[in-house]
């Protein structure tokens, strides 16, 4: 099988291209500037010392690129992601660098965490990594879009020794880390007669507060939920028979059909629907409700007080919408 010309394109640049990039920093292209001046001045007027001072200033360009690339050699990445994070509110990214040099350390390491599609905003500086060891620093992100955020790899950059240039390579290493939604807080209803907004209830024994009614006392039963007063009565131990406590199944539903054509407004308020689904789940199922989650399209997800409201910000986070047309709406109304 013949691999696609855009597959052998890739990995022609991939080969092509230089481990290493050089960027001249300020002080760098003040110090060129004068290494130049210096040389064209020793050219023209064959001055010994002139000369002398040009070896030199040549002598610390060489210098600090060796120096520069024994910090950067022999160095491993690792970063280490949180389980989950959430729209607005801060997560902490661990990265750390181990320096597998045996005798010599790492001086002034920088590490950027590069994400796919977006700038590196985010940097580690590493002062000093001794041979053999390892050091740790970690960066503060807030996300503000739901959904999954892939980590693409590093880039390590030193300007050790003398500051005027900055080496970087860079390093492939995958990571993602899966957005929740944002959540608000959420005023709810009170339930009236055991049935909530949006759910039904059923009845039945179990140890809640409410009465069903009494009973004979069978062996081995609770003596506190006697009631005395019927058991004289009645010359024989009667009991209170106490209702289950049932908790309601809230439904919520989600349009996520897209009308062919809509605007970007449309875009704007398909994520403002899913941050409020999510806040009144998270509310639902802090009050002890069971929430269902359904999709126009069909898609659902449950979740109980027990589970936690993972399974449905997960959901809401990977969700998308679907864009129909005039057509095929008529044709599923129709159905």
């Amino acid at each position: 099988m013949t691999p696609e010309p855009r597959t052998l394109w890739a990995r022609l640049r991939a080969r092509l291209k230089s481990p290493r990039r050089l960027r001249f920093t300020r002080e760098g292209k003040f110090f060129v500037g004068i290494t130049l001046g210096v040389g064209f001045a020793a050219i023209n007027t064959g001055n010994n010392l002139l000369y002398l001072l040009l070896g030199m200033l040549l002598a610390l360009i060489v210098v600090s690129g060796i120096m520069s690339e024994v910090s950067l050699r022999h160095l491993t990445v690792v970063r280490r992601l949180p389980a989950r994070a959430q729209v607005g509110r801060p997560h902490v990214v661990e990265i750390e660098v181990f320096n597998h040099k045996k005798r010599v350390p790492s001086y002034a390491i920088e590490v950027e965490d590069l994400r796919e599609g977006l700038p590196a905003d985010k940097r580690c500086f590493f002062l000093k990594i001794s041979p053999r060891s390892a050091q740790v620093a970690a960066y503060r992100r807030t996300p503000s879009k739901r959904g999954r955020d892939h980590h693409t790899g590093f880039r390590i950059a030193t300007r050790f020794p003398f500051g005027l240039f900055e080496k970087s390579r860079e390093i492939p290493a995958d990571g993602e880390l899966l957005i929740y939604p944002a959540v608000d807080p959420v005023q709810l209803p009170i339930p009236v007669g055991g049935r909530s907004l949006g759910g039904e209830t059923t009845m039945g024994r179990g140890y809640g507060e409410d009465h069903l009614g009494l009973r004979s006392m069978r062996e081995g039963e609770d003596p506190r939920d006697i009631h005395w007063r019927k058991s004289a009565a009645m010359s024989q131990l009667v009991i209170r028979e106490r209702a289950r406590e049932a908790r309601p199944d809230v439904n919520l539903s989600l349009e996520v059909r897209k009308p062919k054509g809509s605007s970007s407004e449309w875009d704007t308020q398909f994520e403002k629907r899913i941050r409020e689904a999510a806040s009144r789940a998270v509310a639902h199922l802090r009050r002890g409700d069971s929430v269902t989650l359904r999709t126009s399209s069909g898609p659902l997800v449950r979740a109980t007080r027990s589970a936690g409201a993972d399974p449905i910000l997960r959901f809401l986070a990977l969700v998308a919408f679907e864009e129909t047309d005039a057509e095929t709406e008529a044709k599923e109304a129709a159905e």
